[in-house]
């Protein structure tokens, strides 16, 4: 498992103290789990990854890093839950493509044109409805090569 950098995690233990929330060691062994997933992962996932986790707890932890900002959730076609850090942590700003048969979440970048038409539309958006805009995100639902393959 690599180590994200220390900023991540004085940056995720300043968002759980503003919460009301400490970083402990099991929230800190999930943020390097989700660091080191090149993809959004489920709590099976996470508790693979990071041994002696309860899923009860899992849950509690998650809720908490999502409420401070730390981590987001992906829901995908199966209605299942995969999490990943917050963009605004990784510096890596992605979308997704999500299966519809397998559900399996994959992350991708688009072209900066495609960026840049999105936020001169949702500024547009934005003001038509005065509306203020934090963040959007781009999921593309289909079938995966994967699945495509098994339909030949």
């Amino acid at each position: 498992m690599t180590a994200l950098p220390i900023d991540i995690h004085s940056t995720t233990k300043d968002r759980l103290s503003r919460v009301g929330q400490r970083y402990t060691e099991s929230r800190r062994e999930i943020i390097d789990a989700l660091g080191s997933s090149p993809h959004p992962i489920t709590v099976n996932d996470l508790m693979e990854s990071v041994k002696g986790l309860a899923q009860s707890s899992t849950y509690r932890n998650l809720a908490v890093l999502e409420e401070a900002g730390v981590v987001r959730r992906v829901v995908s076609a199966d209605d299942m839950a995969r999490y990943e850090l917050a963009e605004d942590l990784t510096g890596h700003h992605h979308h997704h493509l999500i299966c519809q048969r397998c559900s399996v979440v994959l992350d991708i970048d688009v072209p900066q044109t495609l960026e840049r038409y999105v936020h001169e539309f949702s500024d547009e958006i934005a003001k038509q409805v005065n509306f203020r805009i934090d963040h959007h995100r781009l999921d593309l639902v289909g079938v995966c090569a994967q699945c495509s393959a098994q339909d030949r």
